[in-house]
């Protein structure tokens, strides 16, 4: 059986980790090189790193950040945030990045997936996918971009399967309404895009607890769970989740 992966999401703005609630109010809680080193000691998976203001303000990633980052840890690192070129992608996986996260850039030109995945792999190509419910759409989910302030015509269930095709290799699956509340993953949202796509899709946004992890990982059928808040806080490590996990009989990679 395929283990469960654990993966911890850094929020970058202005070089520091920031931390909100539903991408409001964000507050500043340290170095993402320290804390990226912290976490891989701790045993995390999998690392991505968000430059959150990259695609509002209309720049590229910060590469040396990036390098600097990638040299602390040795498991799959994934950057995402004003990747919009394949000479972005190019120098971002040259950073250190093993997977590049396209979110706003890919909603503005999809053709971007289909290059990356092309000249890349499919493997290195991750959606990156904001989500809030909207009963006036076909799946009840409406697609956000810019870091959810800019709404989109999208149907997340749509746009999700129509990335796939063009190359995505995975997809991080963010719910607006739950993100930073530590309450619990969207688990509808995040079930009804898993068994709509053939490929592995991340939970993000909601949580707070290892019953939470667990709950989304088997009722929401995600292939991996996504966490900030319950670790930045300090109120679990790494090893305490995955000890927890274990004993619900999910399968995760013991350290």
């Amino acid at each position: 059986m395929l283990k469960k992966r654990i993966i911890i999401c850094l929020d970058v703005k202005d070089g520091r980790t920031t931390k909100g609630i539903k991408f409001q109010n964000n507050i500043d809680i340290g170095d993402p090189v320290e804390m990226a080193a912290e976490y891989y000691r701790q045993g995390v998976d999998e690392l991505v790193f968000y430059d959150i203001m990259a695609s509002a303000r209309g720049r590229g990633p910060i590469l040396d950040l990036i390098a600097r980052v990638a040299s602390q840890v040795f498991i799959p690192f994934c950057v995402g945030g004003g990747i919009g070129t394949l000479d972005d992608i190019r120098s971002t996986i040259l950073a250190g990045a093993e997977k590049v996260s396209l979110n706003s850039q890919a909603v503005k030109n999809p053709e971007l997936i289909k290059q990356g995945a092309r000249v890349f792999g499919n493997q290195c190509i991750v959606l990156g996918m904001d989500a809030a419910k909207d009963s006036q759409m076909p799946s009840g989910y409406r697609v956000y971009i810019n870091g959810g302030r800019t709404k989109t015509d999208l149907d997340a269930r749509e746009w999700a399967q129509k990335a796939v095709e063009l190359g995505a290799g995975e997809i991080v699956l963010n719910s607006i309404d739950a993100d930073g509340t530590k309450e619990g993953y969207e688990l509808n949202l995040t079930k009804m895009i898993a068994e709509s796509v053939p490929v592995p899709v991340i939970a993000s946004g909601g949580g707070g607890t290892p019953s939470h992890l667990a709950d989304v990982l088997t009722k929401g059928k995600a292939d991996a769970a996504l966490i900030a808040s319950m670790v930045h806080s300090g109120a679990y490590t790494v090893s305490s989740i995955k000890n927890e996990l274990s004993k619900e009989g999910i399968p995760v990679r013991l350290v």
